[in-house]
């Protein structure tokens, strides 16, 4: 079985590291705190969460902002969530002060609970219904885990929205609230600024790349053969990104377990994998503007985006930024393309 996964929620034996990660995110849902976890996506926020959220029995609710398109749909997605820990039967006598009643249906094909508002409902009052009904069936000896993804989407769903919940949120006992974003300057605006509503709401940390040496360690002890300076050739590529590090780990892996290939078997599973997205690439490339196609180029040939004399520094600080929140580019100690495969298929055909 292939040893390395990426793609998914990362578990078990595939997790890697995180240990000090791990260690604090658990000692914070000891307390009555709560907690924003920031970084660029698929730098495994996700599978962190999850990996703590195994090691309790406390409920949890999980809900992921970018999919949420109303505040009357946060509300009808957080009774979901509420559905799936308890029977309807359990919770309904709570729902009786509800001043918008939701309509409630079960799903032919899943069974599951299905909960729709009215499209001409009041948003507050449906908010604030749901809220209270959380903060209703939890307790100190029941205490909930509230998971909220791309929280960062908090500003986009509603004006006001952001301000709403919160007042809603600062009422709650009995639970911790875990916020996931991968838009660092929005989540800083969020969670930073002092005018925010959300303003030191919780701890704050920054979720960075896995350490070099205890990925160095991982990969060289999952590979079928011990080839020389295999894992570091991988970590060249990747600059221990976790998600493609797996992904470029993994097709070495299959290249060297199902072909016996072990010369230059990096190079040969990079470009298979750059050939593999060539198709998608090639229609991203497409949906971008003549700008920003540039500064791409730049970072992928030379790192060097802000020195093109030819633009104005404006012009090209602008494109760096919609890039980044876009997810195409990152900003550690330098702008760089969050990408590695991505980076390699534009030096490739030099657009």
């Amino acid at each position: 079985m292939n040893p390395f996964k990426f793609g998914t929620i990362v578990e078990g034996d595939f997790f890697t590291d995180r240990v000090e990660e791990t260690t604090l995110l658990t000692q914070k849902l000891d307390s009555e705190n709560h907690l924003v976890l920031i970084s660029p996506r698929r730098l495994g926020k996700s599978s962190l969460v999850q990996k703590v959220l195994n090691q309790t029995t406390r409920p949890q609710i999980q809900i992921d902002m970018q999919y949420v398109v109303s505040v009357g749909d946060f509300a009808a997605q957080l009774l979901r969530a509420l559905f799936r820990l308890y029977p309807f039967e359990r919770i309904r006598h709570a729902m009786t002060h509800f001043r918008v009643a939701p309509t409630v249906s079960v799903n032919a094909v899943t069974g599951a609970l299905e909960v729709t508002f009215q499209p001409t409902a009041n948003a507050t009052v449906m908010l604030e219904d749901a809220m209270s009904l959380l903060d209703k069936v939890t307790s100190p000896d029941n205490r909930f885990i509230v998971v909220i993804d791309e929280f960062q989407e908090v500003v986009k769903i509603a004006k006001g929205f952001d301000r709403q919940l919160r007042s809603l949120m600062q009422r709650q006992r009995n639970l911790n609230y875990i916020l996931l974003g991968s838009q660092e300057s929005m989540m800083a605006a969020i969670f930073e600024k002092k005018t925010s509503p959300f303003y030191h709401f919780g701890q704050v940390v920054r979720l960075g790349k896995i350490p070099y040496a205890d990925f160095h360690s991982y990969i060289s002890d999952r590979m079928p053969q011990q080839v020389p300076s295999l894992a570091e050739e991988i970590l060249e590529i990747t600059d221990c990104h976790p998600y493609y590090t797996q992904q470029l780990s993994s097709q070495v892996w299959e290249m060297m377990t199902y072909q016996n290939i072990t010369e230059d078997v990096v190079g040969r599973a990079m470009s298979a994998l750059v050939r593999m997205h060539d198709l998608d690439y090639e229609r991203l490339w497409q949906t971008l503007n003549r700008t920003d196609r540039y500064t791409l180029r730049q970072l992928a040939l030379s790192h060097q985006p802000l020195q093109n004399r030819s633009q104005a520094t404006s012009t090209s600080y602008s494109s760096l930024v919609r890039l980044m929140k876009l997810g195409y580019v990152v900003k550690t100690t330098q702008y760089e393309l969050e990408d590695p495969f991505f980076l390699r298929w534009i030096r490739q055909n030099n657009m």
